[in-house]
């Protein structure tokens, strides 16, 4: 299998966390349920034939991808294919910072996997066919850095209000209220809603849930010998029982059903 991993430079730094290329994966499963983790991504596919989104519990198809999708950040979990005999490129922005890559707000956009051609610009549609041309990985990273910041420099402004209630979600969840953030960057709490929504998807409330479901999902793959009670309070909720129903909300699966199903990748559970 090949797997590489990019971090751009420059201005893209701040607003793209890596760029990922792969090919050769050949799983024995073929279908993967993929949980929330607050990311938003860019798919370029580079093979020629459709990825498919299926039926969360019947597994039939139920949408096709092909070439080119935005995956927006998701509050419930999705199941797709596992990644057998593709060949894919995808960018990964950071938190709250796909916003100027799309030409619509993120809340139209969550729990969608949609066609590149009806959200992007014509540069991400055009990248595909550059990279196709590249057979060096390297080479290809590099062509998409300087393909996105040729066409993105003059947009890639982030909003400082937006920026900081995302990173006191990530780092301070137990510290923060939505009352303490409105305080904190001058805004009313429906204001600050209504505009973090806009850059991430998902309300404030909603994103420390998923927050704080992911801080769980990697304390179960990093820890060998679980105390549940001890993981829930270690993870920001009130109780087991909330943390139990959470994380059943967001995976389909109790902690102790995720813990004995986990795949090769953090949030890819092999389902089929």
């Amino acid at each position: 299998m090949v797997y590489e991993i990019y971090q751009p430079a420059g201005v893209l730094r701040d607003f793209i966390e890596s760029f990922v290329y792969y090919r050769d994966f050949n799983p024995e499963h073929s279908v993967d349920r993929f949980l929330p983790d607050g990311n938003v991504n860019v798919v370029i596919d580079l093979t020629d034939y459709p990825k498919f989104i299926y039926d969360n519990y019947s597994l039939k198809e139920i949408q096709a991808c092909r070439h080119v999708w935005f995956s927006g950040i998701r509050s419930k979990f999705i199941t797709i294919p596992s990644g057998r005999d593709s060949e894919m490129f995808i960018i990964n922005f950071h938190k709250g910072k796909a916003y100027p890559f799309v030409e619509m707000p993120l809340d139209v956009l969550t729990d969608t996997v949609i066609d590149g051609q009806l959200v992007m610009t014509d540069a991400l549609l055009d990248l595909r066919g550059k990279l196709l041309e590249i057979a060096d990985t390297r080479t290809r990273f590099l062509e998409a850095e300087r393909s996105l910041e040729k066409q993105f420099l003059g947009r890639l402004r982030f909003n400082p209000f937006v920026d900081y209630a995302v990173n006191q979600l990530l780092y301070n969840p137990q510290l923060m209220t939505l009352e303490a953030l409105s305080r904190k960057v001058g805004y009313s709490q429906k204001h600050l809603i209504s505009i973090f929504k806009s850059h991430v998807g998902v309300s404030p409330k909603a994103f420390l849930r998923i927050m704080r479901f992911q801080g769980a999902v990697q304390a179960i793959e990093q820890r060998k010998n679980v105390q549940w009670s001890t993981l829930a309070l270690d993870s920001g909720y009130f109780d087991q029982a909330h943390f139990i129903h959470d994380f059943k909300t967001f995976s389909g699966f109790t902690p102790a059903e995720f813990q004995s199903k986990q795949g090769d990748f953090t949030n890819y559970v092999p389902v089929g």
